[in-house]
């Protein structure tokens, strides 16, 4: 479904300049745009490029507000954001109203009577919901999801085939759950009985909650909590390969790089930013704000804060400390 230039600068809050009704259906980089597309420039010497290639609009800096073009423009203070958002408002443009589809189900879909469909929800070839389960309007489920009983996900939500959803999980609404991941297992927690030597498993009776907006990467494993829960808040972004321990509580607008691992009861604050490959030992708390560099890592109990602070190494460091050792270790290393 097309929209105008009117109507998506209205929907991102950018500046026209040209032709409102011009209609765009999609975007694309550049190099690829066709008529229909729209396309973003965030740098002033890659605008005479994007205002030559065949896209039908450009979302572009305060920079090119002055120039002279056939082609409509979008004037916005932060172009690559209002690229992100039309492309949202196009997307959502062209979904089927929900209200009006019934659910519908693969026949080789399993389905327990008990479970609750929303509108437009789909469930797609050998997918397996079982008893209580609560799916809301126009979430789409992929083949060979198995969601186990009394899990809740929310409307508008993509879970990608093969992921398994523990029992009691709860998944709040736009979450993107990517193929492969893992929900709601039970945390690695084992008592040592110091008598044998033999480890007894800890009770893992807790929950796992995901709040709104949230984006879990292929084959990420979060645990549900012990006894208590585990927490994702709203607008956290989790990458690929990423693991989160039971009874972790992380804080919204968090963003969560390829490869971390986050062992148990760990608090992660709002506006976090987790390199690839970090490493966080038991009970530690990363403030607000604060940004941990690739393969960082922290010792259990251990606090780092500091909004807007970037810390590197292990143990993490500010960064400008961290920097400082390694000049000395290269100075002393010249010396021998």
């Amino acid at each position: 479904m097309k929209r105008s230039l009117k109507e998506v600068a209205d929907a991102v809050g950018a500046r026209l300049i040209g032709d409102g009704r011009v209609e765009v259906s999609g975007v694309a980089s550049i190099e690829s745009a066709l008529p229909n597309d729209l396309v973003f420039v965030e740098d002033e010497k890659h605008l005479a490029v994007a205002l030559q290639s065949r896209a039908g609009a450009v979302i572009a800096g305060e920079f090119a507000a002055a120039i002279v073009s056939d082609r409509p423009l979008l004037i916005s203070d932060h172009p690559k954001l209002s690229f992100a958002r039309a492309a949202r408002a196009l997307r959502e443009a062209s979904a089927p109203d929900a209200a009006s589809q019934q659910a519908t189900a693969h026949p080789t879909a399993v389905i327990h009577p008990s479970v609750m469909l929303g509108p437009g929800v789909y469930v797609e070839e050998r997918a397996v919901v079982s008893e209580q389960a609560q799916i809301g309007h126009h979430t789409r489920v992929g083949a060979g999801c198995a969601l186990g009983a009394g899990v809740r996900i929310g409307r508008d939500c993509e879970i990608y085939p093969n992921v398994t959803i523990y029992p009691d999980t709860t998944l709040g609404d736009r979450v993107i759950v990517h193929a492969g991941a893992v929900l709601g297992s039970d945390g690695f927690g084992y008592v040592r009985d110091r008598k044998t030597g033999h480890y007894e498993k800890f009770p893992q009776v807790g929950r796992l909650v995901i709040e709104d907006d949230v984006e879990i990467g292929a084959n990420a494993t979060i645990d549900r909590g012990a006894l208590d829960e585990t927490r994702i808040r709203r607008g956290t972004k989790i990458d690929n390969l990423v693991h989160i321990g039971h009874n972790c509580q992380i804080g919204e607008d968090v963003v969560i790089a390829a490869q971390t691992g986050l062992s148990g009861s760990i608090v992660i604050e709002n506006g976090v930013i987790l390199g690839g490959q970090v490493g966080i030992g038991e009970h530690a708390r990363i403030e607000e704000g604060v940004m941990l560099g690739g393969q960082g890592g922290v010792l259990p109990n251990k606090v780092l804060r500091g909004k807007g602070v970037a810390f590197w190494g292990t143990p993490a460091q500010p960064l400008r400390e961290y920097l400082k050792q390694l000049a000395t270790l290269a100075r002393l290393a010249k010396k021998d």
